[in-house]
């Protein structure tokens, strides 16, 4: 490999892009949107989750594609097609050259037919280590590897150069099995962007506590891909708008909160959730102390904070249904809204890990153990989201960020704020220029003309001193590490 200064290519990819994208998921399980103007600002690009993968060409999104646009007239509309626990249909497309056919054709279709402006590949994730991969072991997806930038090619060659094409990637380097020094040239020249998922670094198929999405961990994964050729133009680094938890050991201290055993978070043999750990979203509902005197009896079998309304003599799950099984008892139980809960109490538990969480300088992780309940939190903080600006988007010359989701930063919108920020901010190196509608002046760089195409690369006489993070003088080796881990709390299903 040639030893190179990613640092000093930065402003290149930078001033070549002009400005860096804001690409954000809105799915359909947390649907409250911006009203305010300003809780919208920076966003350019939307993403629509989530198409089914074996019924792409009938989709038709529930928010239409028209009202998302009155609400962000200057961003592309695109559709995610996939999403966690939805295989089987890009699996069966892989299996052979006329089903890659098809579902680029399905996927053409579904463009045609909604007017989206792109389509985001959402496969989690190509050559196994999916929610299936206990029923369907890795060794019975090994085609999927090549398939994968197949599918891609035809899916660009079927919606023409002008519609964009992105997918979303594993952040764990143990899931990235379709992601090779072979694969990686063949998969770049197909998309427009690569949406890193950045985040669920710690899921339940680990057996210690740790960072779920820490600037360090964000950094290494970023680097796994740039080693494999990614332009780093094409990437958006991958915020989450979610705190994670999980049951720890009853040996675990808040002095040894990281590194910590945790209970056993999905079953050994069938790879089904425990429901010892999940995600806590940034919403309202998560983040608003409760008043147990204003609740009312529920009498249509819901429950929570949504509807101020309890059950009267069964449990509240955490999707805000009343009953008594065990999914509606354990798995983020709402203690305050119902009676009869087993699991600790997550609601209760957050409410004191915001107050009392701890910073990982070193890391860049915010985390709490709660002794208490039982309970390691792991989550992302506006302030850890600067870092993650200074330290890696603009050193290396990322083309952007993405965030999964929308609706889930609606407390205050503060997560959005912050990026919206720091993207405002302009100055991502030497010679980038400022995003659109931002007043700041253009700074020169020798061999660098505004508005201009270049044949080559210009030579620099001078190195120019970044002040903003680290250079780094060659991209690591991506090392191969077939550890079978997973995402794992999303909300396919709602109990």
């Amino acid at each position: 490999m040639h030893s190179f200064s990613l640092a000093r290519l930065a402003p290149l990819f930078l001033a070549a892009s002009s400005s860096a994208r804001f690409l954000m998921y809105a799915d359909e399980w947390h649907p409250t949107r911006p009203t305010s103007p300003e809780d919208r600002a920076g966003i350019d690009h939307v993403v629509l989750a989530f198409a089914m993968a074996n019924n792409t060409a009938a989709f038709q999104p529930k928010v239409p594609i028209s009202t998302i646009r009155s609400e962000y007239p200057d961003a592309k509309v695109m559709i995610a097609v996939g999403g966690w626990g939805d295989t089987i249909g890009f699996s069966q497309a892989t299996r052979s050259e006329s089903g890659i056919s098809q579902f680029a054709a399905d996927v053409a279709m579904m463009l045609e037919n909604t007017g989206a402006d792109g389509v985001d590949i959402d496969w989690e994730y190509p050559g196994g280590n999916g929610a299936d991969y206990k029923q369907t072991p890795n060794s019975l997806k090994t085609y999927e590897i090549p398939a994968f930038p197949k599918l891609l090619s035809a899916i660009r060659t079927a919606i023409g150069p002008t519609k964009l094409l992105s997918i979303a990637v594993p952040g764990k380097a143990g899931d990235m099995l379709a992601f090779t020094p072979s694969t990686g040239p063949q998969i770049w020249p197909s998309v427009d962007y690569v949406n890193i998922m950045s985040y669920d670094l710690m899921n339940r198929r680990d057996t210690i506590t740790a960072h779920h999405t820490s600037v360090n961990g964000t950094l290494t994964t970023i680097q796994a891909y740039l080693a494999l050729g990614c332009p780093p133009e094409k990437i958006n680094l991958g915020f989450a708008f979610y705190a994670k938890f999980f049951t720890v050991s009853p040996s675990c201290t808040a002095s040894s909160a990281l590194g910590c055993p945790i209970v056993e978070a999905e079953d050994a043999l069938t790879g089904a959730d425990t429901l010892t750990s999940g995600a806590w979203t940034f919403e309202s509902h998560h983040m608003t102390p409760i008043d147990v005197s204003l609740l009312t009896p529920s009498y249509d079998g819901t429950c929570g904070a949504q509807k101020n309304t309890k059950c009267p003599n069964s449990c509240c799950s955490q999707y805000g249904n009343c009953g008594t099984s065990a999914e509606h008892c354990s798995g983020a139980c709402q203690h305050a809204f119902g009676v009869g809960c087993t699991d600790p109490d997550v609601f209760g538990s957050w409410m004191v890990a915001r107050e009392q969480g701890v910073l990982d300088e070193e890391e860049g992780g915010m985390y709490f153990l709660d002794e208490e309940e039982g309970l390691f939190w792991t989550w992302d903080t506006p302030e850890l989201m600067r870092r993650k600006f200074m330290e890696i988007v603009r050193p290396l010359g990322l083309g952007g960020v993405m965030a999964w989701s929308l609706g889930e930063d609606s407390h205050d919108w503060s997560h959005i704020r912050t990026i919206a920020e720091e993207l405002g901010k302009g100055n991502w190196a030497e010679g980038a220029r400022p995003r659109p509608g931002v007043e700041e002046p253009f700074e020169e760089v020798p061999g660098y003309e505004e508005d201009s195409v270049y044949d080559e690369v210009p030579v620099f006489e001078k190195e120019p001193v970044y002040e903003d993070g680290p250079v780094y003088d060659e991209v690591p080796e991506c090392e191969d590490e077939p550890v079978y881990e997973e995402d794992t709390d999303w909300g396919w299903l709602r109990i």
